[in-house]
């Protein structure tokens, strides 16, 4: 159970004393499984704060839950006064500058693979409907149109899928798309083996001249923004079909649009953008509103009630084992260091500048107060060390904490739980 923060009272708190944050409607289930950890005091918001009311909300609150809008700034983190960890309830982290968060020794988590299966149906779904030319079809039938017609309107199999970005949820399209028919190439800038028939491809630029059908899975970074722009479009398949369901900076909106008006590109699927609307009530505008057999959806991806449940059941279970036992394994920002809960001793957890002598420091000080050192487990990265040390037979672990605070380089200590 965490202690304060430096410059309050070293005071262990009951679980029911550990105020939680949770924003953005997030599922039941994370609630469930902090509950079933003994977690009760939690606070629901269903939509996202602005800077200003997060920094007011965010005060006194040891724990918060977060989706995609929420933005978690140095601003914020400075006025989190009591908080020791964020769950980010969603794959991305690039709405917490985790920088800041290390730097104040607060780990940030995320659930990365929970929603994998829901984006890699959702592009299968597009597959199907774009090739077939459905949304136009669709759209007539709602006018009181009937297009009966096979005009334009392909079957799956057969077709090359080119995935660019063979990780989760790429691969898990590519097992999906063989059980369709398809011929699965894949490029990847890492290495990365084959599931089934999938092939590999040397460049971007021989995947996307040989495929069908094109959908992106990559992350958002320097390399990968505006990746696909008139250029590359100009490279695929004439009448051939691109899907965006990873990042909204992947693609280039406006030569998109010229592709698709041209006919380069026969069908258009988006579903993350640049610019995104804050609010549900929000408007949202795209160059993209308006064309021919074009799904744009509202960054729904892996917005289904099953991802969400396992999404509210792995991040909060990472927060209840972090708050529980230290444990970080999956933080994003943070070495990752788990040991075991011991039915007795005291366990403190020290974050530090990654400085030699550090250990050797701590070390001296559970020495000084003649403590057993039972178990320790370090991990460290370029910039922090963390470290979880279970000690028994200390007569006054309080006094050990205020040393252990005291050493110089110390970011962060705390007194886990203290068991006779």
């Amino acid at each position: 159970m965490p202690d304060a923060l430096p410059g309050h009272a070293p005071l262990s708190l009951a679980k029911d004393k550990i105020r939680i944050l949770l924003l953005e409607g997030i599922s039941d289930s994370a609630v469930a499984t902090l509950h079933a950890a003994g977690y009760a005091n939690i606070r629901r918001e269903k939509k996202a704060l602005d800077e200003a009311s997060l920094k007011e909300a965010i005060k006194g609150v040891h724990l918060l839950g977060i989706r995609s809008r929420t933005q978690v700034t140095e601003a914020v983190l400075e006025a989190a006064d009591r908080l020791i960890a964020v769950g980010c309830f969603c794959i991305g982290t690039d709405q917490v500058n985790l920088a800041a968060a290390r730097r104040r020794g607060i780990p940030v988590f995320n659930a990365p693979f929970s929603n994998t299966r829901s984006v890699a149906e959702l592009v299968m779904g597009e597959i199907v409907m774009l090739l077939r030319g459905i949304p136009v079809r669709s759209n007539a039938a709602h006018q009181g149109v009937w297009d009966k017609s096979a005009a334009d309107s392909r079957e799956v199999r057969g077709k090359t899928l080119g995935i660019v970005g063979y990780g989760n949820i790429g691969a898990q399209v590519s097992v999906l798309a063989e059980a369709f028919g398809m011929r699965v190439t894949y490029y990847d800038p890492i290495p990365k083996l084959p599931h089934g028939n999938a092939q590999s491809m040397p460049s971007l630029r021989a995947l996307l001249a040989g495929a069908d059908v094109v959908t992106l899975h990559v992350p958002d970074t320097h390399e990968t923004q505006g990746m696909i722009g008139a250029e590359e479009i100009a490279l695929m398949k004439p009448g051939s079909v691109l899907i965006n369901n990873a990042r909204g900076r992947i693609v280039d909106l406006d030569a998109a649009k010229a592709g698709v008006e041209s006919g380069q590109i026969h069908g258009l699927a988006v579903d993350v953008f640049p610019e995104e609307p804050a609010k549900n009530d929000d408007p949202f505008v795209s160059p993209l509103q308006g064309l021919k057999n074009v799904i744009l959806t509202p960054h729904i991806g892996g917005s289904t009630v099953e991802a969400q449940s396992r999404i509210g059941e792995e991040t909060g279970r990472k927060l209840a084992d972090y708050s529980d036992t230290g444990a970080t394994l999956g933080a994003v920002n943070f070495p990752e260091a788990i040991l075991p809960a011991r039915a007795r001793g005291a366990r403190f957890l020290h974050v530090h500048g990654n400085h030699p002598g550090t250990l050797a420091a701590i070390n001296e000080v559970f020495t000084r107060h003649g403590a057993n050192i039972a178990g320790q487990y370090l991990q460290t990265d370029a910039e922090i060390g963390y470290v979880v040390v279970d000690a028994e037979g200390l007569a006054d672990a309080h006094a050990v904490l205020q040393e252990l605070r005291a050493l110089p380089g110390t970011v962060r200590a705390r007194l886990l739980y203290e068991r006779g």
